[in-house]
């Protein structure tokens, strides 16, 4: 039996109505993209990172 957590209790899967189990692939499906985008934002801030070190390096040499 496939069992899901919400607020600390474990529910049986099966025993969702079809509007819960509608509710929970959209929950799953919402939990992915946001996955998918926090990922994103960690290489954005990586390149962020790396161009202000890189910016820096060019603000030492101007001085």
């Amino acid at each position: 039996m496939p069992k899901i957590t919400v607020d600390g209790m474990d529910y049986n899967t099966e025993e969702l109505t079809d509007n819960g189990k509608a509710q929970l692939a959209s929950l799953q499906f919402l939990e992915v993209q946001m996955r998918k985008l926090q990922n994103e934002i960690s290489v954005f801030q990586t390149a962020r990172n790396s161009y202000i070190a890189a910016l820096k390096a060019e603000l030492e040499k101007a001085e």
